[in-house]
């Protein structure tokens, strides 16, 4: 014969007692008496076979089996009151946790969101930055918003973009540099991909020499490094426009290295909610065209 189920109330007398360790908070809480809380309690204790609290000249504590229940209470009842409120502000919206590299976010995805969250309120977007290296299952992550070539193990990968790669350099290094071949005597800043000033040295039709500059995990900081007379960094430019707009760092050259682009990545394993095919179908349609407001080269004078 199956056993009746646990009482809802009195699990939820146990739950507001145990997260106060006090009756008295918990019956207010509750909007019901102390002596309905205690009574609750004393019921719930007896259905289980075992106490949940004792009294002690400190208050009130939870027994080692009343330890072991309240977590699992604390999260379901949280759970649920997170819910109805979504409910009290207009309906319930699916979460759609994203990471995305750094230098993307701040460069082409910020100035979007608030379009996407008014075209999509039914969506909760959360979004967290990354610098290329990602763990969608460790880190809880829905999708993720990656540069490469788009081949990741394991991965679905969309192309959102391309994202060409330009020197980019402050106004008074920029002045110095008259052609490409005059970069052999620049500091070079690199990134953590090895391949992109070699692809840049093919593009302009250089001989290939060895690039020592300072390593940076981010283009975002490595940028910034060269708008401080660093050197001269290699990041796309299409992202960095309102500093080349501003005058904060320029183009000394026109030349561009296609290498890789930005893809909108998920795991094969996992199906696709709607709310990810929604943020797709979204970035596709909002970077059709490219990273938009590409620049005019500042040639130096």
């Amino acid at each position: 014969m199956a056993r009746a189920p646990l009482p809802l109330n009195a699990l939820r007398a146990f739950e507001a007692a145990a997260r106060h360790l006090s009756f008295t908070r918990a019956a207010d809480e509750l909007c019901v008496t102390q002596a309905a809380v205690s009574h609750q309690i004393k019921a719930l204790e007896v259905r289980l076979g075992f106490a949940l609290f004792r009294r002690s000249n400190r208050g009130l504590k939870l027994t080692d089996e009343g330890v072991g229940l309240a977590p699992t209470l604390f999260e379901a009842f949280g759970a649920i009151d997170h819910l109805f409120e979504r409910f009290e502000s207009g309906g319930v919206q699916e979460v759609l946790t994203v990471s995305a590299v750094g230098t993307f976010v701040v460069g082409a995805l910020l100035e979007r969101l608030p379009a996407f969250r008014r075209a999509h309120p039914g969506i909760d977007l959360r979004l967290l930055t990354n610098n290329n290296k990602v763990d969608l299952i460790g880190e809880g992550l829905d999708c993720a918003i990656r540069f490469g070539d788009g081949a990741w193990h394991g991965m679905e990968a969309e192309m959102i973009c391309t994202a060409p790669l330009t020197p980019l350099c402050a106004p008074a290094l920029a002045r110095m540099l008259r052609d490409p071949g005059d970069l052999v005597r620049a500091p070079l800043l690199r990134s953590y991909r090895p391949q992109d000033w070699p692809a840049w040295f093919r593009a302009a039709g250089l001989e290939q020499w060895a690039v020592r500059g300072p390593l940076f995990d981010s283009s975002l900081i490595m940028v910034q490094a060269a708008m401080l007379g660093e050197g001269v960094a290699l990041a796309p430019h299409g992202l960095f426009r309102r500093e080349i707009q501003g005058g904060q760092i320029v183009r000394p050259f026109s030349i561009e290295a296609d290498v890789d682009g930005y893809w909108l990545t998920r795991l094969k394993s996992r199906p696709q909610s709607s709310a990810m095919r929604v943020f797709g179908q979204w970035l596709a349609e909002e970077f059709a065209g490219g990273l938009v407001g590409q620049t005019d080269v500042a040639h130096p004078g």
